[in-house]
């Protein structure tokens, strides 16, 4: 009697084994996706700060460009270049064209 107790075991023994195994395999291909896409999601962040950076220089020369625009030698500089205007005492020299 004990010997047919055994064999009886055996078989369940080893289907709880093949579930277990499944179980793990199914768990290691799980891991290596998450792990990819884990990757794929570092090199995101990365990208984006790196375009955060970029984006946040730009915002600051718009912001010193503002500044200068509102200065009194930016009004100066479109007088002279756009206007041709001149204060009374400046003398202007101009290139001889051949």
């Amino acid at each position: 009697m004990s010997r047919s107790r055994k064999r009886r075991r055996k078989p369940g023994t080893v289907s709880i084994a093949v579930i277990v195994f499944a179980f793990l395999v199914v768990m290691a291909v799980q891991i290596c996706r998450i792990r990819a896409k884990d990757a794929r999601y570092a090199a995101k962040e990365q990208e984006l700060q790196q375009e955060y950076e970029e984006e946040t220089q730009r915002s600051s020369e718009i912001d010193d460009l503002e500044t200068y625009m509102k200065s009194s030698e930016y009004i100066e500089d479109v007088a002279k270049s756009k206007l041709g205007l001149t204060y009374k005492n400046e003398i202007i020299f101009k290139e001889k064209k051949e």
